[in-house]
């Protein structure tokens, strides 16, 4: 585990903290090894218990979008699965995996994991007036479920408002964090983007804002490069101790640019 530094962002002119799920309010192992498998199974079930219904068409309306080819549903399987397979951002497959997902919460199968820390956060910056808000490759769908069903209770008050793939675009795109902007009404430089992706920060920060790299004590990746590092959104909120420095932390070392 790599060393991490307390670091605290400055909340002068913050308007807004957009926080990302997987790997940094969430357990990277709870996605990978209880959602995605879980919906795995599901993909044809879905389709073939939906066939002809209004969910089922805009699932092969958008695989034909996405890939700019018809397809009927053997074939739209087909491509949801190996999507699916290879983890994957498409789109379609997201829709389709938070629509499973709702099932699932609803059944009681499922639920969010949201690391103990993050509700003070919340609560930290509602009370000052900041914005809260998610952006996730999951759906935006999968994100109110995700933090509505928490072993923490429901989170979803203390949250304005969510983004995906298809509101914001590509998380490694600097443009998707320019449209964020611009949506909320806020200058770059007035926002917090927090994630345990390094090209994801890149990308937020090439569009101005202000970055804080999360690695979790339970997350074995590599630390990411040119961003604060916090082990926790703790350190965001609390005080910071007196001649301490947040210099940039360089590790020279970079994750798995997949990750959400």
């Amino acid at each position: 585990m790599p060393d991490i530094r307390q670091a605290r962002v400055p909340e002068k002119g913050l308007r807004a903290v957009v926080l990302d799920i997987e790997g940094t309010t969430g357990s990277l192992s709870h996605v990978r090894d209880v959602l995605f498998p879980y919906a795995r199974e599901r993909l044809a079930p879905w389709l073939a218990a939906h066939r002809g219904a209004a969910p089922w068409r805009r699932i092969l309306d958008a695989v034909a979008a996405y890939t700019g080819a018809a397809h009927d549903e053997a074939s739209a399987l087909a491509l949801l699965e190996l999507w699916a397979d290879g983890d994957v951002k498409a789109p379609p497959l997201k829709t389709l995996q938070g629509l499973i997902w709702s099932g699932g919460y609803d059944a009681g199968e499922l639920h969010g994991h949201v690391y103990p820390d993050v509700p003070p956060a919340l609560e930290h910056w509602q009370r000052d007036g900041t914005g809260r808000f998610i952006y996730s490759s999951g759906s935006v769908a999968a994100q109110r479920d995700w933090f509505g069903h928490t072993a923490h209770g429901d989170l979803r008050p203390l949250l304005d408002g969510y983004f995906d793939l298809t509101t914001a675009g590509p998380k490694a795109d600097a443009d998707s964090y320019r449209a964020i902007a611009s949506d909320l009404g806020h200058a770059p430089a007035d926002l917090l983007f927090v994630s345990d992706v390094g090209a994801e920060l890149d990308a937020a920060a090439a569009a101005g804002w202000r970055t804080v790299a999360v690695r979790r004590p339970d997350d074995e990746r590599p630390a990411v490069n040119g961003h604060q590092l916090v082990a926790s959104l703790t350190p965001l909120v609390s005080p910071t101790p007196p001649g301490h420095f947040t210099a940039p932390v360089d590790t020279h070392a970079q994750e798995d640019p997949g990750d959400e």
